[in-house]
């Protein structure tokens, strides 16, 4: 972690979220936190980390990118 009121630490956390609440979470209204944790869950495990493109990827699906190799 850097010195307070640099704010490069936190960009990618704060990108991240952005991109969960946007894309997955957005009107979802939770009965329980274990409905939550499992929308959290589905996002990143099923989405963000297998079929999101990312720029760092050349923007290809993480899968395919590794069906290429």
């Amino acid at each position: 972690m850097s010195c307070k009121g640099n704010c490069y630490d936190n960009a990618p956390m704060e990108s991240f979220w952005e991109k969960l609440k946007m894309e997955w979470l957005n009107d979802h209204k939770f009965k329980t936190r274990a409905e939550a944790i499992k929308a959290v869950f589905e996002y990143i495990e099923l989405f963000y980390n297998r079929r999101r493109t990312h720029s760092s990827n050349g923007y290809i699906p993480p899968l395919q990118r590794f069906e290429a190799v």
